[in-house]
């Protein structure tokens, strides 16, 4: 997976760009979306109260093994979060590495 155009370094770690689908039947991270440059990620939660961003949060910081916050877009299906780990970590943990 080409995360190139989706992930940059930041202060404390790195940032990515996502798009969100809340009130999926198979939640996970499904890939990055040619068009956008974003890294497509599915949620059961739905979209009210902050549910699908905590669900969000969680789902990633578990699959990166590292904390996660969305940063930006909190209303919005298109969203901005911050990973405190390096870019390198990241794109280690979304290939299946070790």
């Amino acid at each position: 997976m080409d995360l190139s155009k989706c992930l940059r370094p930041s202060a404390d770690g790195s940032e990515m760009d996502i798009i969100v689908t809340p009130n999926s039947t198979s939640p996970g991270v499904q890939g990055v979306d040619p068009w956008r440059h974003r890294l497509v990620v599915k949620v059961r939660a739905p979209p009210e109260g902050g549910r699908a961003n905590e669900e969000v949060e969680e789902l990633l910081s578990s699959v990166l093994g590292a904390k996660v916050t969305v940063s930006r877009g909190h209303t919005q299906r298109m969203k901005v979060v911050r990973i405190q780990a390096s870019e390198d970590a990241v794109k280690k943990s979304l290939s299946g590495g070790p």
